[in-house]
């Protein structure tokens, strides 16, 4: 499984990376979706919604279950991806690409730094 070295990486296999300044952006990893199977409803929260780190923000459908979606980082959702929530499989043909989920606002950007990197992410799905 893929898991780009650019990236950090949650226990619960999502992904964050920088967007821009003190925001990030989140979305599932490859080995998530292929867990999953065919994505085919999207639940995402709203503009401005505060989020703390390992909070649910939101859920993933799939033909074979229903995933909850936690936030990685403590942070306000300062955008959603609508084309997601249009088009629910762009999680499975593209993850790390136009799959992304949200973008937040970080309280503090530094935390990044505590989240997985690709190595250790890869070590944590070989097992």
């Amino acid at each position: 499984m893929s898991a780009p070295e650019e990236l950090r990486y949650t226990e619960e296999h999502e992904w964050v990376a920088t967007a821009s300044g003190d925001s990030v952006r989140v979305g599932i990893t490859e080995y998530a979706q292929d867990q999953l199977g065919d994505v085919v409803f999207v639940e995402l929260p709203e503009l401005g919604k505060q989020v703390g780190a390992g909070e649910s923000f939101g859920e993933v459908e799939s033909t074979k279950s229903v995933s909850e979606l936690f936030a990685p980082l403590d942070g306000e959702v300062v955008a959603v991806n609508s084309a997601v929530a249009d088009s629910p499989e762009l999680i499975n043909s593209d993850p790390y690409g136009e799959g992304w989920l949200i973008e937040l606002k970080l309280r503090d950007p530094a935390a990044v730094a505590t989240l997985l990197d690709s190595e250790a992410y890869q070590a944590l799905t070989a097992g």
